[in-house]
């Protein structure tokens, strides 16, 4: 079998509804009938000389990583698609000329790996779990988003177990509401992803303050390239810690998992590598007793399938995330829709990933722009009178409003 060609497919998917997505002050627009938001998704199809074709997606930022993909693919014209190490081995070394690969490069190279793991699942007729070597379970468990004890406990009504809240207003404040509204029953976990991120010793001040609500995790208090910051704030409370979204690879992984600063590990289905860099990843987490639980919350539903394959098989496995009523192209987006049943999705049996595209559907909707929209004055993620500055990193003032329920 030869790879013949390789087909990308963009959309403007939407941003999610602000009432259902963990970030605050985000809304979507409508500009002379046009949608302006965060999120593209970012398709590809292999085609093969004996007519099966392999589906997989990118993130990172899509636009990008579809002049990244059409570089590449004539490095993979006329090779055999069962290599599949091989072939990544031989994309990273083709791209290391553009300095070491960040987001971008490994977004690019997931989407290709992706469709290769499903070709070879259709060619031997099995599930890519399968290929993987075999299910550790069936079905995997999902949290959603909820900013508000409404949203929660709309949540908590569809059978769902866990939820996180996000953004950097009113942290504790935030949570307690979430815990006093759903009770003891529910995971929470917080998203601090900023903008502004805190510095070490505010996001040390905040985890202490979480504690009593017993988080599922805290997310991303400090910039991601301030590794070193996070062994600061396991020694300053007892809270699981979870990163690791914003990096690509074993490589970009490697810190947070060998030097044992996170409790969940994160990376990201569209951009991490791979199929084959998500299993690395999860074996590396295992030897450290490190979780995986897959960022999601900006992707499409190809890499959806691609992570409960991984999560399927893997021992480490925590649960996935998940927002399923984001945006109401979601279903149409993709045949068949995932089977989400109190709580969890089903692992599906078909071969390969078990999934396509609708090409119509998607061909809907194009591409009208990938930047994230700022947030609102009004969300006050910055300190009063700092907003017009969007400084990355900032002390908190106020600090006892800020740290206190």
């Amino acid at each position: 079998m030869k790879i013949t060609a390789i087909r990308t497919f963009l959309m403007h998917a939407g941003q999610p509804d602000p009432s259902k997505w963990a970030s605050d002050g985000h809304t979507a627009h409508i500009t002379q009938h046009k949608l302006e938001g965060t999120r593209n998704w970012l398709f590809l199809k292999i085609e093969t000389d004996e007519g099966i074709t392999g589906i997989g997606e990118c993130s990172g930022w899509p636009r990008v990583i579809e002049t990244a993909i059409k570089d590449l693919a004539p490095l993979l014209i006329g090779e055999d698609p069962a290599h599949i190490e091989k072939l990544w081995q031989k994309m990273a070394i083709a791209m290391m000329g553009h300095g070491m690969l960040g987001t971008v490069g490994a977004g690019a190279m997931t989407g290709i790996d992706m469709a290769l793991w499903d070709i070879k699942g259709k060619a031997l007729g099995v599930p890519v779990w399968m290929l993987l070597g075999g299910k550790v379970r069936d079905r995997i468990p999902i949290y959603s988003h909820a900013n508000t004890p409404e949203r929660a406990l709309a949540v908590k009504a569809r059978g769902i177990k866990a939820i996180k809240c996000g953004g950097v207003s009113n942290p504790v404040k935030k949570v307690a509401a979430l815990r006093e509204a759903v009770g003891d029953e529910i995971d929470i976990a917080i998203d601090l992803h900023g903008p502004p991120w805190m510095t070490p010793a505010d996001a040390c001040r905040l985890v202490r303050a979480l504690e009593p609500y017993e988080l599922l995790w805290v997310e991303d208090p400090i910039a991601p390239d301030n590794v070193e910051g996070y062994r600061r704030i396991r020694d300053a409370a007892h809270i699981p810690l979870a990163s690791g979204e914003r990096t690509a690879t074993i490589f970009g992984e490697r810190q947070l998992i060998e030097q044992e600063l996170v409790d969940v590990i994160q990376p990201d289905t569209g951009r991490a590598g791979g199929i084959t860099q998500m299993k690395k990843i999860a074996a590396m987490a295992e030897a450290h007793h490190i979780q995986m639980a897959p960022h999601s919350g900006s992707l499409g539903p190809v890499a959806e399938y691609a992570a409960l394959h991984v999560l399927a098989s893997i021992p480490n496995a925590l649960i996935l995330e998940r927002i399923d009523d984001d945006w109401e192209g979601r279903p149409h987006t993709i045949v068949p829709h995932p089977m989400q049943k109190d709580g969890f999705l089903t692992v599906p049996d078909a071969p390969g990933l078990g999934c396509d595209i609708d090409e119509d559907f998607v061909a809907r909707f194009p591409s009208e722009g990938n930047l994230s929209v700022p947030v609102q004055e009004n969300a006050n993620s910055y300190n009063p009178g700092t907003y017009g500055e969007r400084l990355y990193v900032q002390t908190r003032l106020q600090r006892r409003t800020y740290f206190s329920a």
